[in-house]
């Protein structure tokens, strides 16, 4: 991406009241990372393939590890059903919230579609300061685009990496289902925020995630 169509987006979320930071492969998430989340802070995460492949998730379990912060782990080993729900509420209440997003326009929304809403609610309330980590394959001209990009490969592809028995899965496009393992029930683009910089975007050079 040249610097003017950078320049470009990050002025659209900066209108929107949203923060975006470009990150290189040069730049070091873990520098970043630890930047932006102040010792002794409550993290928690939402589900996300990108996450994982970026190694943010490595990054902040380290950071758990040494004490440095405190993570809300909802990937620890040996959870119940349970105690994933209380780990999902109780992220309401974190510091810091990272996650990915389905889709974001140039123009300066992010798209996100939920099964369980977990992911989403946050984003619009509770932690103290989101951090949405998206790699550049995340980017679509306009709203339009950003729900076409889901019905068409996140979906699909999220369907499919948890084995739901959803028409999507075989389609590899979202066939507006009914059926019981459907994952896409919540839809929300988020716009103009009204607390400044409480969401920032780590833009990443590359392709990570769904």
């Amino acid at each position: 991406m040249i610097k003017q169509q950078i320049d470009r987006i990050a002025a659209a979320y900066d209108r929107n009241n949203m923060k975006l930071t470009r990150l290189t492969q040069s730049d070091s998430l873990e520098a970043v990372l630890t930047d932006r989340i102040p010792a002794g802070s409550v993290v928690s995460f939402g589900g996300s393939v990108t996450l994982e492949e970026c190694g943010a998730l490595r990054i902040l379990r380290e950071m758990d590890r040494t004490g440095r912060i405190r993570l809300l782990d909802r990937g620890r080993p040996g959870l119940s059903k349970e105690e994933t729900e209380e780990l999902f509420r109780r992220s309401f209440f974190a510091d810091v919230y990272v996650v990915s997003t389905n889709a974001m326009t140039e123009d300066g929304w992010l798209y996100n579609v939920d099964g369980n809403g977990n992911r989403i609610s946050a984003m619009i309330f509770g932690p103290k300061k989101v951090l949405v980590l998206a790699g550049e394959n995340k980017l679509v001209p306009d709203k339009a685009a950003a729900e076409e990009r889901v019905r068409r490969i996140a979906a699909p592809k999220n369907a499919a990496r948890l084995h739901k028995g959803t028409p999507c899965v075989k389609a590899e496009r979202c066939m507006a289902c009914h059926s019981a393992d459907r994952i896409c029930c919540s839809y929300v683009f988020l716009g103009q925020q009204r607390e400044r910089n409480r969401i920032e975007i780590l833009l990443m050079e590359g392709s990570y995630g769904y």
